[in-house]
This record gives structure tokens, C-alpha cells and sequence, in this order.
């Protein structure tokens, strides 16, 4: 069953925020209403349907500290307090996770940032380290990151802990598949002991916003360096894109990331001359042994490779117009017309038009996933009704549907609820996420 809790007394918040300051040091611990309703919103803007029953929960004291032990102290001295704890990284998810529905303390990770250690094979970091960072560690010692998020400013505790894939998944699939070698997490019963966990055990605190349990510090896998290379190709229109976004997609060496956008999306992108005006954009992080073939799938489809660029930055200005982004993107140019679902499945390229025709004005971005291609489908909001008819009508020709538009735990629920009926025995942990009835659509829909 679910636990209810209430939010905290102001005397166990001034007690806490007290304890706080000890330990932090005053400049760690806020109360301050900028820093906490800074600290109360992710990008739920994204939809419409969360967005609609905004605020949802304000903090009532903001902590940071500076590394993964003190993280353990924070956690343990809020349960002590009975106060509930939402963890936060930088905020960058889009479903509401890391809003602290219930108030008490937000758990800012982002200056607990160290890269602790880059071995063969891992990295350890701690969880409010940035992905960036963590890549470019690993590039100075001739290795790279499995994946990283789209967005890869956001840190390693917050992609392990809302996030699931982006730059890499063509290979190694979700962040749930492998990436994660051990976690340092901290339960939530009174103490501060940073529990080690390796394997499938770990498995067990990823993608689940902190329910049960808050992440610390993480080893994931690093694999050799690769030679990259980005790829800007254009298409008359989205069918010519789409006719070769598989085959790239299973070049050898496999791909990093292959994207792929209608004209009309692809006009709300950034400026950029490899991005021409009236034209579907295809863009690919090609290992450069086999750029040759790219173009040459390109050309072959009635497309055009407009630039081919070098640099250790070329992968994160591409990795920055994948997955939610163009939608973002969409969403500024046109703010309250347009919301989204995430889809999978090969009815996305095979089934295009009945795809687009479920929504009014039916925009798809899509990506070569690790099995199938995956996506973001946009459409004309109009109402919560229309968008959960579209999910089934989606469902009915072959496309996988995650709703974007809720903030249950949606992965593992079960394990997630045995899991923390152990770890979190008083339900203080990101309360208000972890929902033992919820039966919508769950995150591997689109796998």
C-alpha cells in the first residue's frame, strides 16, 4: 500500500535547517523562497496536462551538499526529523519527479560534483557530477562514456534516477541495461551509511526518482574512445529521412546517435546553415570509418549531406537536438499550442501518415533506437481526453506509447515497492511518485 504523508511541522523544518547549517556550513542550507521555488520545478511546462495543475508542492528548505557522505548525513538527519526528502539533480526532467509534492527538503546534488576515480572499463563519480564531465574525464584517459543523456549537463544521480537513454542507446539500449556497475545509495532509516550495491542489485534504485532510495555516488561503464564524426543531411521531405534512418542506424561500427526531423520541426531548431530551410533534417554521430556509407545511403534516397564535421564538440551540439529537444524546440515557437508523447516501434517509419494522423497537426522526431526506432510525437493540445485517445489509437497500429504526462514511477513498480517497504519504511522519500495502483503506460513501452 502506499504511503500518505503529510508535509512537515515548521518546528521539524527550523530543527532540521538548524542541524543543517552545522553540518553544511549556512551557505549549503537555504530557506530563502527564490532558492526553494527554484528548487521546486523540472521541465513539467513540457506538458500541458501537468502543467495545468501547477504548482505542485514547494519546498521548505533547500540543502546541497558537497559530497556523497554528506549526502548520507543530510538524508539521515531529514528522517530523523520526520521530514520528507526529494532528491534533485539539475532539474532538467520533464514529468514533475523532482517536485517535492509533499515540501520539505530538496536534496540539491549539484555540488556534490567530484569525479572520483576513471579505472579500464568505469568511472566513479558522485551524483551531482555533470555527464559532460564525466565524458570528458574518460576521453583523457582514450575511453568514452556508454551513453550520456541528450541533455548532458544534467548529472549521473539524475540520469541514473529519472533519465533512461539518449547518445550511445543505439548500442547499449537504456541506462537500465548494463551502463551501471555499483551505486552508493543511502536508505532512508535514521542513518547516514552509504550502502554499496553491485549488479542486479543496483539495478533496483535506477529509474525510480529517489523512492527507494537516494543515490550518492555511481560506477558506470566506459568502452574505447571512437573517432567521430558529426553528419548533416537534408531530404525534400520526412519520408526520405525516414527511408534510411534504420540502415544507418546499423552500420558498422554502429552509430552513436541517428535523429531525424520534418521540415516544419526542423524550422524551430537553432540557426544553423546545415539545417536548410523547407528541407527534412537527418543528423547522425558517425564513427568516421563510416561516413562514406552515410552519404552514400544519403544520396542514394534523394538526400543530401550538407556538412560533415570534427571536434570533441560535435557530439554534444548533436546529442543537444535529440530526443525531447526539437520538441522543446517546437513548444517555443509555437508556447501553448503544441504537447507530446514518447512512441516506439517500427510503425513509425513503416506507418508514417497514420502515425502523424492520430494528433492534429502531427509532428514526429525520431531516433534509430537499439531495437526499434523511438520518438517524440507532437500534436495540437486540446484536451487530457485526446491525448490518452491518442495512446490507444497509437497502441492499435503497432506504436509503443510512455506518458510524459504523469509522474508515477512507471518502471519495475513492483520491485520498486519491495524495495522501498525496506528502505524508506516511513514513505519520506520523493513522496507522492511511488503509487502501488498505478497500471498506465510504463517506460519499457517504448524499448
Amino acid at each position: 500500500m502506499t504511503l500518505t504523508v503529510s508535509p512537515p511541522s515548521a518546528a521539524a523544518v527550523a530543527e532540521l535547517a538548524a542541524e543543517l547549517a552545522v553540518l553544511l556550513g549556512e551557505r549549503n542550507v537555504s530557506v530563502d523562497l527564490r532558492a526553494r521555488e527554484r528548487a521546486s520545478v523540472d521541465g513539467a511546462w513540457m506538458s500541458p496536462i501537468i502543467s495545468e495543475q501547477l504548482p505542485l508542492g514547494l519546498a521548505d528548505l533547500v540543502a546541497y551538499p558537497t559530497t556523497a557522505e554528506q549526502i548520507g548525513e543530510v538524508v539521515a538527519a531529514a528522517v530523523r526529523h520526520g521530514v520528507p526528502v526529494t532528491p534533485r539533480g539539475k532539474g532538467t526532467g520533464n514529468y514533475g519527479q523532482a517536485i517535492p509534492m509533499a515540501g520539505g527538503l530538496v536534496l540539491d546534488m549539484s555540488r556534490a560534483r567530484a569525479v572520483v576515480e576513471v579505472g579500464d572499463g568505469f568511472v566513479t563519480a558522485e551524483a551531482g557530477a555533470p555527464m559532460v564531465a564525466l565524458e570528458r574525464a574518460a576521453g583523457a584517459t582514450g575511453q568514452q562514456l556508454w551513453m550520456y543523456p541528450s541533455t548532458a549537463q544534467s548529472s549521473i544521480g539524475g540520469f541514473l534516477s529519472g533519465g533512461s537513454g539518449g547518445t550511445g542507446t543505439i548500442a547499449h539500449g537504456s541506462n537500465d541495461a548494463g551502463f551501471v556497475l555499483a551505486l552508493d545509495v543511502v536508505h532512508a532509516t535514521g542513518s547516514p551509511e552509504l550502502v554499496h550495491v553491485e549488479g542486479e542489485e543496483a539495478m533496483r534504485f535506477v529509474h525510480n526518482y529517489g523512492t527507494a532510495g537516494v543515490i550518492a555516488r555511481a560506477t558506470v561503464r566506459l568502452e574505447p574512445l571512437q573517432d567521430w564524426r558529426g553528419v548533416y543531411a537534408s531530404f525534400p521531405d520526412f519520408t526520405g529521412a525516414l527511408s534510411v534512418l534504420r540502415e544507418i542506424g546499423r552500420l558498422t561500427p554502429l552509430p552513436r546517435l541517428v535523429s531525424a526531423d520534418t521540415p516544419e520541426v526542423t524550422a524551430t531548431l537553432p540557426e544553423d546553415p546545415a539545417l536548410p530551410e523547407g528541407r527534412a533534417s537527418l543528423r547522425v554521430i558517425a564513427d568516421a570509418a563510416t561516413v562514406d556509407a552515410v552519404r552514400a545511403l544519403v544520396e542514394g534516397a534523394g538526400g543530401r549531406v550538407e556538412d560533415v564535421r570534427e571536434g570533441a564538440q560535435v557530439p554534444l551540439a548533436l546529442s543537444v537536438l535529440s530526443y525531447n529537444h526539437p520538441i522543446e524546440w517546437l513548444q517555443k515557437s509555437a508556447p501553448g499550442v503544441y504537447f507530446h508523447v514518447e512512441v516506439g516501434g517500427d510503425a513509425l517509419v513503416e506507418r508514417i501518415d497514420e502515425v502523424h494522423a492520430v494528433y492534429e497537426g502531427g509532428l514526429l522526431h525520431i531516433e534509430a533506437g537499439h531495437t526499434v526506432p523511438i520518438g517524440m510525437l507532437a500534436g495540437v493540445y486540446r484536451s487530457p481526453e485526446q491525448v490518452y485517445a491518442g495512446i490507444a489509437a497509437l497502441n492499435a497500429i503497432g506504436v509503443g506509447v510512455h506518458n510524459p504526462h504523469q509522474w508515477n514511477v512507471d518502471f519495475q513498480l513492483g520491485r520498486t515497492l519491495e524495495t522501498a517497504a525496506t528502505t524508506d519504511p516511513q514513505g519520506l522519500l520523493n513522496p507522492g511518485k511511488l503509487n502501488a495502483d498505478y497500471d498506465g503506460p510504463t517506460k519499457g513501452a517504448i524499448r
